[in-house]
């Protein structure tokens, strides 16, 4: 017989977790427009298109996400082979979304503004849908600091240029920090399925989140540039030694909201290069395409063996 304690544990364990919006005036909008996906609660049935999502993917391109919604439904044996998944977002040209079963793919564009414009609207989808249990996994592109290009980051912590696990924001005049940490059980059950696979080397580490791809990265080709090689070599090793494996520019508001609403999240990037050796992506385009294909076979193989076991 299970103990009182292990029984209330199951029933937590049973209990569905929904998305928790951290705003208490989204209860009184009679409808609630969700400007930038061109879907809105008066004229979308969102429960019924999306109540049985489980498995959200979010990446930068929408070609990326399209080929990925396109890659995970072959995968799940979802729908007919070369079925078309049309882009739920086809009504504005800002981002795009697709769906195959329990996964949506959505685009998120370039940056902090970019990611996070997107996560608003994504989030109170998801409230509004009735969803629950929803795993979001941001996959991507980065620059490694000390590793083969290829290998792909999953993220422990997303910390900004100096190194620290926060995101900053002004609202209202005022400075707001929250914490940049992700799911650390997730990180490690997306390492276990590397290991799986034993297709590309994989490591758990620390990601910097930066404002800019050229002067905030360190790079030295940018149309402005103020500091010197030596300079760049140092403040790369520096980051290197406070845990940071690879670089982006959009983890830090990702963790930071996906932890305010109660989301289990993660961040998978590849590597494009070692910014210790260069600057510029040099690599011919069909050993790009491959890189990029990494992340979304790792999150493949993690999403089909969760449908798997549930």
């Amino acid at each position: 017989m299970a103990s009182a304690g292990t029984q209330t544990e199951e029933l937590k364990h049973d209990k569905p977790s929904f998305v928790q919006l951290r705003n208490p005036n989204i209860a009184t909008l009679k409808e609630d427009v969700l400007y930038h996906f061109g879907l809105s609660t008066s004229t979308h049935d969102l429960p019924a298109m999306f109540g049985d999502v489980k498995f959200v993917c979010v990446g930068g391109s929408p070609s990326r996400m399209k080929a990925f919604i396109e890659y995970i439904a072959s995968e799940l044996g979802l729908g007919r082979a070369g079925e078309d998944h049309p882009n739920i977002c086809a009504g504005t040209d800002r981002y795009a979304m697709f769906k195959a079963g329990p996964v949506l793919s959505v685009s998120h564009g370039m940056g902090v503004p970019s990611i996070a414009i997107m996560l608003h609207e994504l989030f109170k989808l998801l409230y509004h849908a009735r969803c629950s249990d929803v795993t979001i996994i941001r996959i991507g592109t980065s620059g490694g600091i000390g590793l083969e290009p290829g290998s792909v980051v999953i993220t422990r912590q997303s910390v900004d240029a100096c190194f620290k696990p926060e995101f900053e924001q002004v609202v209202l005049g005022r400075r707001v920090v929250r914490p940049t940490d992700l799911d650390e059980r997730l990180a490690q059950e997306l390492k276990a399925c590397s290991a799986d696979l034993r297709e590309f080397t994989t490591v758990v580490g620390n990601t910097m989140c930066t404002l800019d791809f050229y002067e905030g990265q360190g790079r030295l080709d940018g149309a402005l540039c103020s500091y010197t090689e030596q300079e760049k070599q140092l403040y790369l090793r520096a980051a290197h030694a406070a845990g940071v494996q690879n670089i982006e520019m959009e983890s830090s508001v990702f963790a930071a909201m996906c932890s305010a609403c109660g989301l289990r999240a993660a961040v998978v990037c590849v590597t494009l290069l070692d910014r210790l050796e260069g600057d510029q992506i040099c690599s011919p385009h069909e050993v790009l395409a491959e890189y990029q294909q990494r992340p979304q076979r790792l999150v493949g193989h993690f999403i089909r063996k969760c449908l798997a076991g549930s």
